[in-house]
């Protein structure tokens, strides 16, 4: 562990990455940088990729070959299976991959919309109105979760199987109490706060059965939540898209990528 970058390396050592390798980027917004900056050229406008997200901060430090797969909006089930007029994100791999990140499984447990009904008070039309209470996953969410995610990384392995998978968990806005930049309410922020701890729980468990790298991101935002005056995160629709990581959130994201791979390779 360096610093508050908690890095779990259950792999085997990898090879060197050398520069102009291939680089896939696999997820959701929380990948893509939805609202962070302009949109990236001849990515499709619904997914929300920016061209400082942390993928391409990553290939550009590192000198990489990036396919952006990540997509606004994603699941585990559009990672597995074409999504409209998109491809399966795992589509983009081949054979000469050589690394792959993935973040991962917040929309299956509906996390971003449990977010924003944390916020106790909204302005509509200039009138306070309270914000209904987060509905908790089902037991179904979180078992095709866990399914859907071990097979992504099977599948990362069967068709890029000289790749290092890096699995990237979600940065944390919560606060651990409300602050008055942002009026949570107390009970929905805990509920909120409970879905977010066991997605960071199954992401964990499923990349150490997967014999993956994970990246925990979340501790990356201790002291950077929605309340911070830096945050990497936040619910604040002034600030980048809401609910969502800030420029500054990517940004540590990726230094953190480029510092694992640096010293392990």
């Amino acid at each position: 562990m360096r610093g508050a970058v908690a890095l779990l390396a259950l792999a085997a050592a990898p090879g060197a990455l050398p520069e102009g390798s291939t680089y896939v980027a696999l997820g959701s917004s929380y990948a893509a940088g939805a609202g962070i900056g302009p949109l990236a050229p001849s990515a499709p406008v619904r997914c929300g990729q920016t061209v400082n997200n942390y993928p391409r901060l990553v290939a550009a430090r590192l000198h990489l070959d990036l396919v952006d797969a990540s997509c606004g909006g994603a699941t585990t089930e559009h990672l597995l299976h074409a999504w409209d007029e998109l491809p399966a994100q795992l589509d983009r791999l081949t054979p000469t991959t050589k690394l792959v990140t993935v973040t991962i499984g917040g929309n299956d447990v509906h996390l971003v919309g449990d977010l924003a009904r944390a916020e106790c008070a909204v302005r509509r039309n200039g009138a306070a109105v309270r914000c209904g209470r987060p509905p908790a996953p089902t037991a179904t969410e979180w078992t095709r979760l866990e399914r859907n995610f071990a097979e992504v990384a099977w599948e990362v392995r069967r068709r890029a199987p000289s790749a290092r998978l890096i699995v990237v968990d979600y940065l944390d806005m919560l606060p651990t109490r409300p602050c008055a930049s942002i009026p949570y309410d107390a009970t929905a922020l805990a509920s909120a706060r409970a879905t977010f701890r066991r997605l960071a729980r199954v992401t964990a468990e499923i990349t150490r059965r997967e014999h993956a790298t994970l990246l925990r991101a979340g501790a990356l935002s201790r002291g950077h939540d929605s309340c911070a005056a830096q945050p990497y995160a936040v619910g604040r629709p002034a600030v980048g898209t809401s609910w969502h990581p800030t420029a500054a959130g990517h940004a540590a994201v990726a230094a953190a990528i480029v510092r694992l791979l640096v010293e392990t390779t």
